[in-house]
């Protein structure tokens, strides 16, 4: 079973509790009836230090490749700089095994606010970042590796079992700046919109990264786009977007939902999502903030055919 939409929607875990205690049995049921109604995917996103109540991604994916046995596993984006990638990518290869083959593997950058506090020089922070790129991939495909790089080395070094997604699990990246839009293309499988930007910096990041592929002979067809959205369908669209206020500033400092949600009735939502999709989204990846299981039945009966 699938929804009837043009293209595959995934949607976010529960994974922020800004009002309320940490409930795995409402977790549980919403990624039961996420598969039951036909999603393509779940998924999560990384947030290790801030005010908002967030559980961890890989922990929350464990969680959820337990409660499912179709839904694809998400992450959008692990901030992979901030982390050793001999660990993740163990982590992720035995994931990938655990679920069957239904990883999906975000990476980014992030901000570099944060960077102190994980040990990392602000200034080397993209040269690490393709740098455990590099380690991962031949960790996952390489049956025995010597990497001499500058922050990681290995010698003669094993790392079984691999993935079970071959070569390697998907990649996609989350870019906002034109290089690491071009970063993508380069060492990268697909494109992720980050929640956070506009649809008219989705719409630039999708024209920037459609020259990369073009000027690299990459098929687009084979490179896929996807859009985060972050969505409230709701009658009353000023009790939904001060319930997003609310979330956003917590979370942020100051409220963007104005930029960057989309809020209102079922009819109004479509619409605005059919524009993200114009602009080049193969996937979209709904992600409620709020009474996650009312959200996920409305957008499954009353957006997602709008969307056929």
């Amino acid at each position: 079973m699938s929804l009837p939409a043009a293209i595959p929607i995934g949607v976010g875990v529960p994974q922020s509790f800004p009002d309320r205690p940490v409930d795995p049995e409402a977790i549980r049921r919403y990624l039961a009836r996420a598969e039951a109604l036909g999603f393509h995917s779940v998924w999560t996103q990384e947030q290790i230090l801030g005010r908002m109540p967030t559980l961890e991604p890989l922990e929350l994916m464990t969680f959820a490749a337990a409660c499912t046995s179709r839904l694809r596993l998400g992450c959008a984006v692990f901030l992979s700089a901030l982390r050793s990638p001999v660990h993740l990518a163990k982590m992720l290869s035995s994931l990938d095994q655990l679920s069957q083959g239904r990883l999906e593997v975000g990476v980014g950058l992030g901000t570099p606010r944060l960077d102190a506090a994980f040990g990392i020089d602000s200034s080397t922070r993209v040269a690490r970042f393709v740098e455990g790129l590099q380690v991962m991939t031949a960790l996952w495909t390489q049956p025995e590796v010597t990497f001499a790089g500058r922050f990681w080395q290995l010698q003669a070094a094993h790392m079984e079992p691999k993935p079970l997604s071959q070569p390697q699990p998907r990649l996609w990246f989350g870019a906002n700046h034109p290089n690491a839009v071009r970063r993508a293309v380069r060492l990268g499988d697909a494109f992720i919109g980050a929640g956070s930007a506009s649809a008219a910096q989705f719409a630039e990041q999708v024209r920037v990264l459609r020259g990369c592929l073009e000027e690299a002979g990459r098929d687009p067809a084979t490179f896929p786009i996807a859009k985060r959205v972050y969505l409230a369908v709701d009658d009353d669209p000023q009790r939904a977007a001060d319930k997003l206020a609310a979330w956003f500033t917590l979370n942020y400092g100051h409220s963007i939902h104005e930029q960057v949600a989309v809020w209102g009735p079922p009819e109004a939502c479509a619409e605005r999502l059919r524009q993200i999709i114009d602009m080049g989204a193969g996937m979209l990846v709904l992600t409620p903030l709020f009474d996650e299981a009312d959200q996920l039945e409305r957008i499954a009966a009353e957006v997602a055919p709008r969307l056929a």
